[in-house]
């Protein structure tokens, strides 16, 4: 059977660069935010490109499958942890290595509102992300490794050996290199999103200061805070 890794990610957050160096280890397939369709049917929010979204994926949650086995040694699926509305079910996850990547709310904030404005603490993913932690370190007795993004583009190889050790995994350095371009496995909201990750070729390099945030979006990361520290204070270190 495959190992299946869920990595928990709120929104602009390197998730799709983690994606793709997965990808490139060759013995992972993985998967592009499978409940996004079941998210926005439920939620009825009005997301870019949602009529495609909808088209593209079950938008019944009970009929998102990830607990087949698959022809592939690793399994790796990126989640918004935004995507998991209460109702959706959670059995699946109990046959999955859990990871959690975070990134500062005020760098999250100033990237998402440059796609779509006027976010609110729903979009950005950060209280349903220490949810869904305290949910998996309460089913299973530990807590799940949390790397934070702005670690790996500072130091993505030793961040990527602590990742991969951490889910008991071996580390390959085919892991910090990808082709440019759009992957088989986007998702079609990726002419929206994915821009820049699809001009790259690896992670980029190390962030600068944190943005200054208008006042609005201010109060926003600072509702955030509370959430993000707790899971830093679990990250894993190079």
């Amino acid at each position: 059977m495959s190992l299946r890794i869920a990595m928990w990610s709120g929104p602009r957050n390197l998730s799709t660069a983690m994606m793709y160096a997965f990808r490139a280890r060759g013995d992972c397939r993985v998967s592009d935010e499978p409940y996004y369709a079941a998210y926005l049917a439920q939620t009825g929010l009005d997301h870019p490109l949602r009529a495609a979204i909808l088209a593209s994926q079950p938008v019944d949650p009970q009929k998102v499958v990830l607990d087949t086995d698959i022809d592939s040694p690793i399994w790796y699926q990126k989640h918004m942890t935004q995507h998991m509305l209460p109702q959706m079910p959670r059995g699946w996850m109990t046959a999955c290595r859990h990871a959690f990547l975070i990134r500062h709310p005020a760098r999250v904030i100033a990237s998402y509102a440059r796609k779509r404005e006027a976010p609110n603490l729903n979009d950005i993913g950060f209280v349903q992300q220490q949810q869904l932690f305290d949910h998996i370190c309460q089913s299973t007795g530990t807590a799940p490794p949390v790397i934070d993004s702005t670690d790996i583009r500072a130091n993505p190889g030793p961040m990527l050996q602590a990742l991969c050790a951490a889910l008991d995994i071996a580390y390959t350095d085919r892991m910090l290199r990808w082709p440019a371009g759009p992957k088989p496995e986007d998702g079609v909201w990726a002419p929206v999103w994915y821009q820049a990750v699809h001009r790259s070729t690896g992670f980029d390099t190390a962030e600068g200061p944190l943005p200054v945030l208008p006042a609005a979006y201010q109060s926003l990361a600072d509702a955030a805070m509370d959430p993000y520290e707790t899971l830093a204070a679990h990250k894993l270190t190079a």
